[in-house]
């Protein structure tokens, strides 16, 4: 399995509860239709924290951490190919424009190590 890991910022004047209305009722729907290949798809909505050292609580600059899991890297790259081009690219695009403060995401691929806490105590 590859995992994929975008990092997405709402567009400004949007609140957080109408992104998230947005993301899980309409964008999210997009998806799987466009991407067959897709084997998992994960939303986390972040919500910062009061620092205890500082006291304060930052504005992040993304609102969620969307979870993409292929099979392969064949998989991923064809996914890519795909949203690139064609119809499948202008309808993301567009519906971006309606949600999204940038088509200029951060993303990237992840290798996941985890450690069995019953082991370590």
């Amino acid at each position: 399995m590859l995992k994929q890991v975008v990092l997405l910022k709402r567009r400004p004047g949007m609140s957080r509860d109408e992104f998230i209305d947005y993301y899980e009722n309409h964008h999210s729907k997009l998806i799987a239709p466009i991407l067959p290949m897709l084997e998992r798809y994960v939303r986390r909505y972040v919500c910062p924290e009061v620092n205890p050292i500082t006291g304060q609580a930052e504005e992040l600059d993304f609102d969620v951490v969307s979870e993409f899991w292929w099979r392969s890297r064949a998989d991923f790259d064809a996914a890519m190919e795909k949203l690139a081009t064609g119809d499948a690219h202008r309808l993301i695009w567009e519906d971006e424009e309606r949600i999204f403060n940038s088509h200029n995401h951060r993303s990237f691929t992840v290798e996941e190590y985890e450690t069995d806490m019953g082991t370590v105590r």
